[in-house]
């Protein structure tokens, strides 16, 4: 890992699995998806081996039929819905994480794969929304991570260079991605993927708190 001396000026992050934990909302409505449309009770991990990246590239995995990926997908936003306020949580800290950037003058954003509203609905839900003045979702822009794009405009959103502006993931398409932009990168190794699969993307930080995200605003 790789400890330069930074200047940052903010810090976007992605959603699912870095500020909320939504693993168990993600994984059984996986499991409730393919069960109902494809009959199959798939491994956990071959469902859950691409969350990073839109649901429409998700689906691609469990079928090549395109009308059975339509379905999957329609299946299991309707079930997610359904659970998502019930699942879903903040992992301990994030707010205190987020207060303490802002007050070391942080502009701070969020670039996910999930779509904006729905984004939105989850800040909004454990009163995260106002530390966010950018908020990037899978419909707001026409790449998606891996690319580089989306963090790219978010950073343009926030008005700060990718050079002074960490990304902070915990998939490794977010890493790909926050790499691919310039940004400096953090993975955070509380989410969805070991950190052997993290480390192998050469994120700039390792990240097992998130006061260590706060710690980096000050090198």
């Amino acid at each position: 890992m790789k400890t330069p001396a930074l200047s940052l000026r903010g810090v976007l992050f992605d959603l699912d699995g870095t500020l909320l934990d939504t693993h168990e909302a993600i994984l059984v409505s996986m499991r409730h998806a393919t069960r109902e449309v494809l009959g199959a009770a798939l491994p956990d991990d071959v469902l859950m081996r691409k969350v990073g990246q839109p649901l429409e590239a998700q689906m691609v995995d469990f079928t090549d039929d395109v009308e059975k990926q339509k379905e999957l997908l329609d299946v299991y936003r309707a079930y997610n819905h359904r659970v998502h306020d019930e699942l879903v949580q903040a992992f301990p800290g994030t707010r205190e994480m987020l207060e303490a950037l802002r007050g070391a003058g942080m502009r701070l954003g969020v670039v996910t794969s999930k779509r904006h509203w729905l984004a939105s609905h989850g800040l909004e839900l454990f009163g995260l929304d106002g530390f966010f003045s950018v908020l990037i979702g899978s419909d707001d822009f026409p790449e998606h991570k891996p690319a580089p794009g989306p963090v790219l405009h978010g950073c343009r959103q926030l008005g700060v260079g990718p050079e002074s502006c960490l990304y902070v993931g915990d998939s490794p398409f977010d890493i790909q991605a926050g790499n691919g932009a310039g940004c400096p990168t953090a993975a955070a190794l509380w989410g969805m993927f070991p950190r052997s699969v993290l480390a192998r993307e050469n994120p700039t930080f390792l990240c097992t708190t998130r006061s260590d995200v706060v710690s980096i605003a000050d090198l």
